[in-house]
């Protein structure tokens, strides 16, 4: 996998972020990948890239995923950076990294981010440097990012598997957007069903499409993929 149009990060500036994103990210045992001859071993990880309209259930999907009895093998999760402020029961370094949005400016001049982009007057961006470094090393990594992210991604790494997740229909998105932002501005809801629409409609540009109709079947659906990739022999 080739990362295109990286810029250097310092050394410094490396080992700070990978202090704090080490300790947060999930990673499975090794020891229970299948066996395969060495010479079949992958040398570089996937990288897989999840997203879908807000309010598709990603992170209900990714949860019973990570969990210890079914997580595939050497699969980490990559914790984005994002200007938002924390929802309620979110956690500082295991849902987002929460910066200004004056650090967040800085990281980009820095080259720091593998993708970055705006929604609903929010900015999230994914450390290029770690997920280069994680792949490298064997490991496949899961980025949860908005689909604006998602064809950056597919443009700087073209080898990048692309899951769509998406809701059996609009109007059951709308069902949960308004269950999950209760009392949230009207405006704001027409606006995030009008950049849903227009998500929906770049799904095609992806390799795999999951709709989350039933979270447990989701589940297993990403799973299978996760594990297809991990077997395959030509990327």
């Amino acid at each position: 996998m080739c990362f295109q149009g990286s810029k250097t990060t310092s050394t410094s500036q490396k080992r700070a972020w990978y202090a704090i994103i080490r300790r947060v990210t999930i990673v499975t045992n090794a020891a229970n990948e299948p066996d395969r001859p060495e010479h079949l071993t992958p040398e570089r990880g996937n990288l897989f890239v999840f997203s879908g309209p807000s309010g598709v259930g990603k992170d209900a999907v990714l949860g019973p995923l990570f969990s210890a009895g079914i997580c595939p093998p050497r699969l980490r999760r990559c914790i984005t950076a994002t200007t938002r402020a924390p929802r309620p029961g979110e956690i500082e370094g295991v849902d987002y990294f929460f910066l200004s949005r004056e650090e967040f400016e800085r990281r980009i001049a820095e080259g720091f981010f593998l993708e970055h982009a705006s929604y609903a007057g929010r900015s999230y961006g994914t450390p290029r440097w770690w997920v280069e470094a994680e792949v490298a090393g064997g490991n496949d990594v899961l980025l949860k990012i908005d689909v604006q992210g998602a064809l950056q991604v597919r443009s700087q790494a073209p080898e990048a598997v692309l899951v769509f997740v998406a809701p059996p229909s609009v109007e059951e998105l709308e069902r949960r957007l308004r269950g999950r932002d209760a009392g949230a501005d009207p405006g704001d809801l027409a606006r995030r069903l009008a950049i849903a629409r227009e998500e929906l409609a770049l799904a095609r540009q992806y390799d795999y499409l999951v709709v989350n109709d039933r979270i447990e079947k989701a589940v297993d659906e990403l799973r299978a993929i996760v594990i297809a990739a991990r077997c395959r022999i030509r990327r």
